[in-house]
């Protein structure tokens, strides 16, 4: 199973309750424009075996709390059919080393889950990457070796975008838990990451552009 995860920070995003919805919608232009250049993009093979993804798009530079990096974004995993992708979840990201991309303006990250084992740990209420589930930098453009290589030795691969240079980035020492107020949020009652990534429930309005760009990419069909 993969993963993909993306995710944003800005000062908006800090509060408990926010604008999830507008948050969906640009989680999905910034899949939309990385998987546009085939050459610097997610690999497609990788893309195809994955099982999961997270986008948290526009983390924005000086919006950390201070000595404290924080995102939050939305994970979607393959229906049990394994044709088209579950309604998604809502997370948040906490700690770890972001590298040069805190340097920039603005920085998107995604993230591939690769195996069953990393679709596990993203069910449970918290995890840290490097620890927890194993995490590498996901390698950029077509097929190659270094993709094989990648896929057997991680569950979980990494990616970031910034200042328009896509790459591949560590998050070793990061967190990733579920965020309790945006799924209420976009479903209107009290539910779990586990409950809407395995149980089959209908996607809210507002994720139809997301997974639209899911789909057009690595439906499985």
């Amino acid at each position: 199973m993969k993963l993909i995860v993306a995710f944003g920070i800005g000062a908006g995003l800090l509060c408990a309750q926010s604008d999830a919805p507008k948050r969906l919608v640009a989680a999905a232009e910034s899949f939309k424009e990385v998987m546009g250049t085939p050459d610097k993009a997610i690999p497609q093979d990788l893309l195809n075996k994955s099982q999961c993804i997270v986008v948290v798009p526009g983390l924005k530079k000086g919006a950390f709390i201070i000595g404290a990096k924080y995102g939050k974004g939305f994970v979607a995993c393959r229906k049990k059919d394994s044709v088209g992708w579950t309604a998604p979840a809502a997370v948040r990201v906490e700690g770890g080393s972001f590298g040069f991309q805190i340097g920039g303006e603005e920085t998107d990250v995604f993230m591939l889950v690769m195996n069953h084992k990393g679709m596990d740990r993203l069910l449970t209420t918290k995890f840290t990457l490097g620890a927890d589930a194993s995490v590498a930098a996901g390698p950029v453009g077509r097929t190659t070796q270094a993709e094989t290589d990648a896929a057997m030795t991680a569950e979980i691969l990494t990616w970031s975008r910034s200042r328009g240079i896509f790459a591949g980035i560590s998050l070793s020492g990061a967190t990733l838990r579920g965020d309790p107020d945006w799924n209420n949020e976009m479903y209107g009652r009290s539910i779990t990451n586990r409950e809407i990534l395995t149980s089959g429930i209908a996607a809210p309005a507002s994720a139809g552009e997301f997974l639209a760009e899911l789909n057009r990419y690595s439906s499985r069909k």
